[in-house]
């Protein structure tokens, strides 16, 4: 895929992206963790950044996206908690497309927003999210550790895992 091919696709991609933020209510605000509980067969407690650790021997590991894994964000500094992200689609090796609460806005659910693997390796670990405030991916990328596959996903089936 060429240059201008790619810049086309992901035009396309934060087209959609900007109609897909839905506003949560006030009173009923998410977080990430609840939400991706509520939304996924990934069935895990803990702070987002503990859900890496939490899932070793009980869901396969790995770095390559499938709809229905968890993307699971490292913490930093500004996001002391981590993050969690439930694949709703795959648009090639390097684009998902992602529903999530809490990250453009306190409680505001999100998606089909696109997210982009931006490391050099091609591994997932780092990661650039839509960002509704910005109309765009974000202003700087954001660790990762992988994704989490719900329990139906065998490990014969989910290329590259990992254990750590």
């Amino acid at each position: 895929m060429n240059a201008r091919s790619i810049l086309r696709t992901l035009t396309g991609i934060v087209a959609l992206a900007t109609a897909a933020a839905v506003p949560v209510a006030a009173q009923a605000r998410l977080q990430c963790v609840t939400y991706a509980r509520a939304v996924s067969a990934v069935q895990l407690s803990g702070n987002a950044r503990d859900w890496w650790g939490h899932a070793d021997g009980v869901y396969t590991r790995g770095n390559a996206p499938r709809a229905g894994a968890v993307l699971a964000f490292r913490a930093t500094r500004a996001m002391p908690m981590g993050h969690v992200a439930v694949v709703s689609k795959v648009l090639d090796d390097r684009h998902v497309l992602i529903n999530h609460a809490n990250w453009s806005r306190p409680g505001m659910v999100e998606r089909g927003v696109v997210a982009v693997d931006v490391s050099d390796a091609g591994d997932w670990s780092q990661v650039r999210v839509w960002y509704a405030p910005t109309g765009s991916l974000g202003l700087r990328p954001s660790p990762a550790f992988g994704f989490i596959y719900p329990a139906t996903e065998t490990a014969s089936s989910a290329s590259a895992p990992t254990q750590g």
